[in-house]
């Protein structure tokens, strides 16, 4: 009877330390699509770069898949129809962005891009929301993502891939729309 009492309990205890020990990564559902994906924690120097770089608290910056993926790619330079470390564009930097971090498929095309977001107002922008703006006099030839206070990464294509303030002078005149990816059935229907 004895025994049995201390077996009952080595397992409670073995249940709760099972339970309790994957408290660094959290199930998340992305902008309301059915595809939960794993949030893990940050490294600790990626949290603090971009949490410097973008004028927040590092505990605001969560999703460390999201920025590890940044970090990657940063600084890599802009290449037209690329989708690789030796030159990205906008759209294939959202593209990769989406399926690696939220396995989101999207289009490839900035113009297909477009079409599977739900608009949103700006100041209802979430992190991993797209965000589209009319260069040269063309509507909606850029793209980048959303990330936090104000700020989006994207490949420019004078300093490659980037984060950059959605309010700053030289590119908000230019900011189109915004919006969260539909689902992925959604998005595999119009590319």
């Amino acid at each position: 009877m004895l025994t049995l009492r201390y077996t009952r309990i080595i397992l409670i205890f073995a249940a709760a330390a099972i339970l309790t020990s994957c408290h660094s990564k959290k199930m998340t559902v992305r902008n309301g699509s059915n595809d939960p994906y794993i949030m893990t924690k940050p490294d600790k120097d990626v949290a603090e770069k971009y949490a410097t770089l973008m004028g927040v608290g590092r505990s605001d910056i969560q999703n460390g898949k999201l920025y590890s993926f940044i970090d990657e790619w940063y600084g890599t330079t802009y290449r037209f129809g690329g989708l690789d470390k030796n030159g990205v564009d906008c759209s294939g930097l959202a593209y990769l962005l989406e399926q690696q971090v939220y396995g989101i498929t999207l289009p490839r095309m900035t113009s297909k891009q477009v079409l599977v977001i739900k608009r949103k107002y700006e100041e209802e922008l979430k992190e991993g929301d797209l965000v589209f703006f009319d260069f040269d006099g063309k509507q909606f030839s850029h793209v980048g993502v959303y990330l936090q206070n104000g700020y989006f990464v994207h490949a420019s294509t004078r300093k490659g891939v980037m984060v950059a303030r959605l309010h700053d002078n030289g590119i908000y005149k230019f900011f189109s729309r915004g919006g969260s990816v539909m689902d992925n059935t959604t998005s595999a229907q119009t590319e």
